[in-house]
């Protein structure tokens, strides 16, 4: 296991910050609101419930834990963890925001936060809570957070990069050194330098046990190599990134989806999927964004590219030996998305206080550390980190290519609320584009002209492949 010491030890000096910053926020908050009935509104039995909506559920296992403590601290408090599928999330959270309905707080990601901000549907938080509290939390997730010289939402989850997740047991059986899958580099065109598709292709079987580098490999695998695919965040944005390439420009304010860069990265991740035949179909891997993940873990696949939101279904689905590894290098390096995830206050709300308080108390340490002591995710709040490293240390699992891929400080920025809009305009021609039924200069081509249009128009539900 790697530690970081700096977030530790800044943990350790600033845990009660937030504790003492958000007290302070939240009598300031509920005083500065009296007037407009901004109190606990509670029911019958005198009691308010909160309902918190979230979409992963290891992590919702550690929240029920964690809000079993809060209850008990704050009794007047009950606290009810939905979770909604990651597949149905956006499209109904959009939905409930819509016609005043949405839950009292719920998890956001960066291409969805930024047009609630805009339209008053979220709660300051360093009104709620205190700018102080910031002291307590992940400064990449702060930031990220951050619109207008305002935070969002209570940083929850920080997510590292992207890493290779390996079968030991499949790699053994080709002949392959896990130590090798460090040093896997891609190039356009499967050109000079590319060591990642000849170990793809032969870790690539037929029902005859013959690999995708054999001539007489029929072209339908029973074990694939790999899960190239249309996946934002654990597949394309990453190459992107490592082809010089990136989705919007600096600013967040256009696309660059239309690029030589991008299309020699595109191109690459498609011949994985519709040339060399080493990564699943399309037709299955665009309508279920959790087939590759569960090939892998039935043994059907050897490397899985993914993030920490894969560690634990990965770890509690997998029967055979497996590992992580980095992810492969482009012509630019390694270059990775890395992303974090809010609790964001509904501010139009009934029960203002009472929400402020559980804002509080994800926010703290104490909230937080069910979520790492499970090892669910890695906790946003510095102080509840320590307790995610030590529970996969204690699993023998090295956690450490994660975090590899973005110390060096090189990463392709997580999509913002532009992307959020055109997201579903520009999924089904990226899936046509995979499926093989258009070029992948024709594509970008219309996928450029669509999500430029977007930006000018109403905003549109977020999609499929917004970071996780």
């Amino acid at each position: 296991m790697r530690t970081r010491p700096s977030s530790v030890t800044i943990a350790a000096a600033v845990c009660v910050v937030v504790v003492a910053g958000s007290a302070a926020g939240i009598a300031a908050f509920g005083a500065s609101h009296s007037s407009e009935g901004a109190t606990a509104s509670p029911g019958r039995d005198g009691r308010t419930t909160v309902t918190v909506r979230l979409w992963d559920e290891g992590v919702a296992a550690g929240y029920e834990k964690s809000f079993a403590t809060f209850e008990r601290d704050n009794p007047t408090i009950d606290v009810d963890v939905e979770v909604v599928p990651y597949a149905e999330y956006a499209a109904d959270l959009e939905s409930d925001v819509d016609d005043g309905s949405a839950p009292d707080v719920y998890w956001l990601n960066s291409a969805a936060y930024a047009d609630q901000a805009e339209a008053g549907d979220l709660l300051d938080v360093d009104r709620v809570l205190g700018a102080s509290a910031h002291r307590a939390w992940s400064p990449e997730v702060t930031e990220q957070y951050t619109l207008d010289g305002r935070l969002w939402g209570v940083p929850q989850l920080s997510d590292g990069g992207v890493a290779l997740y390996y079968n030991a047991d499949l790699l053994a059986a080709a002949g392959i050194d896990p130590a090798a899958l460090d040093e896997l580099t891609w190039a356009p065109g499967g050109g000079e330098g590319d060591t990642l598709l000849p170990v793809l292709e032969q870790l690539t079987r037929d029902a005859q046990g013959r690999s995708a580098a054999d001539p007489a490999f029929d072209g339908t695998p029973v074990q694939y190599g790999y899960n190239a695919g249309e996946d934002l965040q654990a597949i394309w944005l990453d190459y992107l990134g490592s082809n010089g390439a990136s989705l919007e420009d600096a600013t967040g304010t256009s696309f660059e989806l239309d690029t030589p860069e991008a299309q020699a990265a595109f191109q690459y991740v498609v011949d994985l999927v519709q040339q060399h035949r080493v990564a699943p179909p399309a037709s299955l891997t665009n309508a279920d964004p959790d087939y590759s993940r569960d090939q892998f873990t039935s043994g059907h696949m050897a490397l899985f590219q993914s993030g920490l939101y894969s560690l634990a279904p990965v770890a509690a689905g997998s029967d055979f030996t497996w590992g992580v590894a980095r992810m492969p290098a482009g012509p630019e390096g390694r270059v990775s998305v890395s992303n974090g995830i809010v609790a964001a206050g509904n501010a139009h709300t009934p029960h203002l206080d009472a929400t402020a308080r559980v804002l509080a108390w994800l926010g703290s340490t104490d909230g937080s550390r069910y979520i790492g002591a499970e090892g669910a995710a890695v906790p946003a709040v510095l102080g509840a980190q320590a307790a995610y490293y030590e529970h996969w240390s204690d699993q023998g699992v090295d956690v450490a290519p994660f975090f590899d891929v973005v110390s060096s400080g090189r990463s392709i920025p997580a999509p913002t609320g532009i992307w959020g809009d055109a997201e579903p305009v520009v999924d089904p021609v990226l899936d046509e584009m995979f499926l093989g039924t258009t070029t992948v200069e024709e594509a970008l081509a219309r996928a450029q002209e669509l999500a430029t249009a977007t930006l000018e128009d109403d905003p549109g539900e977020g999609g499929r492949g917004t970071p996780r």
